[in-house]
């Protein structure tokens, strides 16, 4: 249960070899979600029974990516929590339960923010991406391990793109989410796949 965020976004972490010259720095390039191949899900065992999953499905971010620098890079990723979550049909009941004062308590709080604070790459391809999560009003830190699973023109589209996956865990109880803890995990895997598009102009 996160937001990850986690995305989240996620992302930027290894936005390219830092060996080049500074005369060969470009400027961040502004990309955005293809919500259509972004999934973002928070997994947790349930009672030592099974492994469960949510799907956050309601964000938007600010994502400057910069492959060359990945200091210049900026990753920041809002998530809308209220009707933001996807569990399974028909789960109406388990739905309700997460935007109550029990998990997420949406009604006071119905945004979660992640935004990156630092990156760490040494092959331009995997690393890690650090950042700041707010949840339920409370911020903390959150580190993402990243990998860039390919970068070029969509071969249908022709659009640069590039896709990346994002991992990480975070004890749910640090932002005050301790419901039914440990028998419901309070540790939360966080998986970011997605695919940005550089956003250009019509």
């Amino acid at each position: 249960m996160m937001k990850t965020a986690y995305a989240a976004a996620s992302l930027a972490a290894f936005l390219g070899a830092a060996a080049l010259t500074p005369s060969a720095f470009a400027d961040p390039v502004e990309y955005e979600f293809d919500k259509t191949h972004t999934a973002i899900r928070a997994t947790w065992t349930h009672l030592g029974f099974s492994h469960q999953a949510i799907q956050f499905t309601d964000f938007d971010g600010v994502l400057m990516l910069d492959f060359e620098e990945p200091a210049n890079s900026t990753v920041d990723v809002t998530f809308n929590l209220a009707d933001g979550f996807w569990v399974g049909a028909d789960q109406d009941r388990f739905v309700g339960h997460l935007n109550s004062p029990d998990l997420f308590n949406t009604a006071e709080y119905p945004t979660a923010r992640f935004v990156a604070t630092g990156f760490e790459t040494e092959d331009g391809e995997t690393g890690q991406m650090m950042g700041d999560l707010t949840l339920l009003g409370q911020t903390h830190p959150v580190t993402l391990d990243v990998t860039l699973n390919q970068r070029g023109p969509n071969p249908f589209s022709q659009t640069p793109t590039a896709g990346f996956t994002a991992t990480g865990e975070i004890l749910r109880s640090q932002w005050g989410m301790g419901y039914a803890a440990p028998a419901v995990s309070d540790e939360i895997r966080i998986e970011i796949n997605t695919e940005l598009t550089v956003v250009t102009e019509e």
